[in-house]
């Protein structure tokens, strides 16, 4: 039976040359298209391999419901029942006899079997399959068993086949020491594809669901066969089947939603045979991508959309972000349409749209707290002593080991180095994030485990409650009481597969640590998050409601009618959503008691001694603080700082609000004019620009500071003296010779000079004071002539030169004319180098002369 059951599969030619290839080598990469038969048909041909020696064969599926729908097709195919030489282990979940030769188990399981048994002694080998999903367990699983065939198994090693439809075979080929490649022949039937593109659902949901509607109705009306639609989440599956079921025209259709928080009856019923006669709906999120035959399915609609987690390691946050799928991902959903007969895909999308080869590893985006726990537990923490196909980032990493170290995971040795602590393995041994393990070990010291395992149940799975509209509350104690029993709030609906896997765990974990059901309140909910989460501790900002600053010093809102958006302390155990937003939004959360706080988190309460500026105010402020992360848990005012102190915060002040911030006199930025002008002639004059007065603080500000608080307190210094000060006598005359102040025209006037343009600086002199001048004025020992704007006898430019004796013999003629009809009353001679410099008019003229110099 197993004969034929095997001849009808387009992976059967393949078969000889695996065992041929497994018997002479260790590793081995098998493609092989959706429908060809690997998943169930290579493990069974293994079971009589001599190699063997009576071991057993371990494959691994990335999902619970593969891993059942595996086994119990591997069972059926050779007569018996689940349990005997198939079985299979998954969360919670345990089919498995004495005599069972096959474990059909998830990726998660494979890792614990690994910590609890280095060498794998009872397996021969290890099948991979629908490795393309590169899931961070299946990385992390490869690479162990990478290290069991390198360290643990020389004499009798370790075999390994990674198997997939769609994946990069030739990368993994070479990673796994150049294994050889087996590419199996194409699905058992064709599947035709089409696109339809219907828009965005990101952007235009208002018309993608009608749209996605109408393509439905006409495929029902066209076509026959089940369909399986892909949609990218269990919310989406909800609003379509309601609007299915709304609509008359799809009244005798049997809709079956298919995602991981149903109840396995629940998917079981979705995977199951069509009721004779009526016609079947499978809405599925990427569960049904993989490893599964959807009995009836002629007709496969894919969204085009996945939901992937993203890990941001400044924010320690991880967001669920709505993607396109890759080349890979979606071969495999159109293949779900070809296992039985010729099938359709209508792909939701254009045809010229460019998707991705293959899904980006899990590992490169992914919050790696777990993976790290695991390899430091393995006894290698550094990522280099594994051989990884894709080696994870060494930022996430990075803090990944620093959260561990946080929830003392880890612990520095003599050289600084991280190394697994006793209470780390503790943690590693309970299968479930760090954070949460971290929780409920120390609780069972405390005395309150059970509430520990009840919030652990319910924070390992997808939330409980569900909005009729929008988000419901945050409250996580809401979600506790359904735990405990009770109702759902009104307005609100629960997820019982959710629920149900919740309790599962919760007892399971009860039982491992022999802790009896008891009462707990909701002091005792915020002490266990905050030990989990203490970077998720939030404090409200300001009076406004709704918005608050967490310990990482990050932003998290909640809108304002959430009941927890008016406390003042928060704990928050899940957020996420900041791609588009600037604060992440909270979606659980426990209000934190003050007093609690400073009771059970008083070890990481630091006590801070701050002088400092502060922006707010613009002013330099002097507090004793005791914060927790960013946030203040108490601020006092601080007693008496010392001026030193004073001064510092002071400059910090003036560093950040920018060197024009500081009240300048005309005076002051005149002079820093002439010292701009005079180093370019002299290197050893500084420039005095903002650059070089914001650097040299501390050189010509701070001596001049005493007990001043605020910018303004600084108007009673004399920056002009202060920065003349940076200069020793010589290079204060050496100034004075290159960039005068004032010049002494003909007239005998002192004129102040405008440096404001180092590169041609000006004299505003009336024409009438230069007669008798001939020789035109410079700077710098004559290397800069002084540009001259002459001016009439109202102070209105009249000529600019840098050539006095030029404008006399020429322009002066004509000005004179002009000058003659404005001001009768002035002096304007024939010949201006012969008459006498004048401010007067012709009657106050009583004829003088002398000549021009600086000073």
């Amino acid at each position: 039976m197993i004969t034929d059951a095997f001849s009808r599969l387009p992976v059967a030619a393949l078969l000889p040359e695996v065992l041929q290839e497994l018997e002479q080598r260790h590793n081995l990469v098998l493609q092989a298209p959706p429908g060809a038969g690997k998943t169930t048909a290579v493990p069974l041909a293994l079971l009589d391999a001599p190699w063997l020696q009576g071991r057993k064969i371990l494959l691994l599926e990335p999902r619970r419901l593969a891993a059942r729908a595996a086994a119990q097709r591997m069972a059926s195919l050779l007569g018996e029942q689940v349990g005997e030489r198939v079985g299979y282990r998954v969360s919670l979940e345990r089919r498995v006899g004495p005599t069972t030769r096959i474990e059909v188990v998830t990726e998660g399981v494979l890792i614990r079997q690994l910590q609890s048994d280095a060498e794998l002694a009872d397996y021969g080998v290890v099948l991979f399959d629908e490795f393309h999903e590169r899931s961070l367990n299946a990385d992390l699983g490869l690479a162990l068993c990478r290290q069991v065939q390198q360290f643990y198994r020389d004499q009798d090693p370790l075999k390994l086949v990674v198997m997939s439809a769609t994946l990069d075979g030739a990368r993994i080929s070479q990673s796994l020491d150049d294994a050889r490649l087996l590419t199996s022949s194409g699905r058992a039937f064709p599947v035709a594809v089409h696109y339809r593109d219907i828009g965005s659902l990101a952007r235009e949901a208002a018309q993608w669901y009608p749209a996605l509607v109408n393509l439905l109705r006409q495929l029902l009306n066209e076509e026959r066969g089940d369909i399986l639609l892909f949609l990218p989440g269990s919310g989406e599956i909800q609003r379509l089947s309601k609007l299915l079921q709304e609509n008359p025209d799809f009244s005798g259709l049997s809709l079956c939603p298919l995602y991981g928080e149903l109840t396995p009856e629940e998917q079981q019923r979705a995977i199951a045979p069509s009721v004779p006669g009526q016609r079947k709906l499978v809405l599925a999120t990427p569960i049904a991508e993989t490893s599964l035959t959807i009995e009836g399915v002629r007709i496969v609609v894919d969204s085009g959309l996945v939901r992937r987690p993203c890990f941001d390691p400044v924010s320690g946050m991880t967001r669920l972000d709505t993607q396109r799928i890759s080349a890979a991902s979606a071969s495999q959903r159109a293949g779900r349409a070809g296992r039985v007969e010729d099938g359709l895909c209508y792909r939701l999308w254009s045809e010229g749209v460019r998707l991705e080869n293959h899904s980006k590893p899990e590992m490169l985006e992914a919050d790696l707290a777990s993976l790290a726990l695991e390899l430091a537990t393995w006894g290698e923490l550094e990522p280099d002593d594994y051989l990884w196909l894709d080696s994870p980032p060494p930022v996430h990493y990075r803090a990944a080991c620093e959260l561990l170290e946080g929830l003392q995971a880890l612990q520095r040795d003599a050289r600084g180095q991280w190394q697994v602590s006793a209470h780390g393995r503790a943690m590693a041994e309970l299968g479930m994030h760090p954070r949460l393990a971290h929780m409920v070990i120390r609780a069972k010291r405390e005395g309150i485990g059970y509430a520990a395992c009840q919030l652990a149940g319910l924070l390992s799975e997808r939330d409980l409650l569900i909005a009729h509209s929008g988000y419901p509350d945050a409250d996580i104690m809401l979600r506790l009481s359904v735990m405990e029993g009770e109702a759902a709030p009104m307005k609100m609906s629960v997820r019982h597969g959710a629920l149900q896997r919740a309790r599962q765990l919760s007892r399971q974990w009860q039982r491992q640590f022999r802790v009896k059901s008891s009462r707990y309140d909701r002091s005792q909910v915020a002490c266990l998050l905050g030990w989990a989460y203490p970077d998720r501790i939030a404090q409200r900002r300001g009076a406004e409601p709704g918005r608050y600053r967490l310990a990482n010093g990050k932003g998290a809102s909640l809108p304002v009618d959430d009941a927890m958006a008016h406390h003042s302390w928060l704990v928050v155990a899940e957020l996420g959503g900041m791609k588009n937003r600037i604060d992440a939004r909270i979606f659980l959360a426990c209000e934190l008691d003050p007093a609690l706080l400073r009771e059970q988190f008083v070890d990481q309460i630091i006590s801070v001694r701050e002088v400092c500026w502060d922006p707010r105010q613009q002013q330099v402020v002097a507090q004793k603080r005791e914060t927790l992360g960013a946030l203040t848990v108490q601020q006092r005012r601080l007693q008496e700082p010392s001026a030193a102190e004073i001064q510092r915060a002071l400059l910090q002040g003036v560093r950040e609000r920018g060197i024009e911030a500081l009240p300048w006199s005309d005076e002051s930025l005149a002079l820093r004019q002439r010292f701009a002008f005079a180093a370019r002639f002299d290197t050893s004059i500084p420039i005095l620009d903002d650059n070089w007065l914001q650097a040299n603080l501390e050189q010509w500000l701070l001596p001049y500071l005493e007990r001043q608080t605020r910018l303004e307190q600084l108007k009673g210094l004399d920056f002009s003296r202060m920065l003349m000060a940076l200069l020793d006598w010589e290079g204060q005359q050496r100034l004075q010779q290159l960039a005068p102040e004032r010049w002494t025209v003909a007239s005998g006037s002192r004129l102040r000079i405008d440096y404001s343009d180092p590169e041609a600086p000006v004299l505003n002199v009336r024409l009438q004071e230069l007669f008798g001048c001939a020789t035109h004025p410079s700077l710098a020992g004559g290397q800069q002539p002084l540009t001259l704007s002459l001016l009439s006898p109202a102070q209105r430019p009249v000529q600019v030169t840098q050539d006095l004796e030029r404008f006399w013999r020429g322009s002066y003629a004509e000005i004179k004319k002009e000058m003659k009809g404005r001001y009768p009353k002035h002096y304007w001679p024939d010949d201006p180098l012969q008459a006498e410099p004048t401010t007067r008019t012709k009657k106050h003229i009583k004829g003088a002369g002398g000549n021009a110099g600086a000073d």
